[in-house]
């Protein structure tokens, strides 16, 4: 199958289907193009870096939550 029939094929099923699942397609294709962007400006980085920014993100001082036990009882309740 070429590219151009998939692409028809593809438009003739959006076109039959709901307004919701054409806005779910929409954001889906929102992402795609986003991670695209986000892979080319990152193309360089090494492995070394990616640990390093997650490292950085990870420990930062002014993310931290305080949880209680009366806040973790609230939320699970058997």
């Amino acid at each position: 199958m070429t590219v151009h029939n998939l692409r028809e094929r593809v438009h003739k099923q959006i076109d039959r289907l709901p307004d919701e699942f054409v806005e779910q397609i929409a954001d889906f294709v929102s992402f795609l193009i986003a991670r695209r962007k986000i892979s080319q400006d990152y193309a360089d980085w090494r492995i070394e870096d990616w640990q390093e920014f997650v490292l950085d993100q990870f420990f930062q001082d002014d993310d931290e939550v305080e949880y209680s036990i009366n806040d973790a009882k609230e939320i699970y309740r058997p």
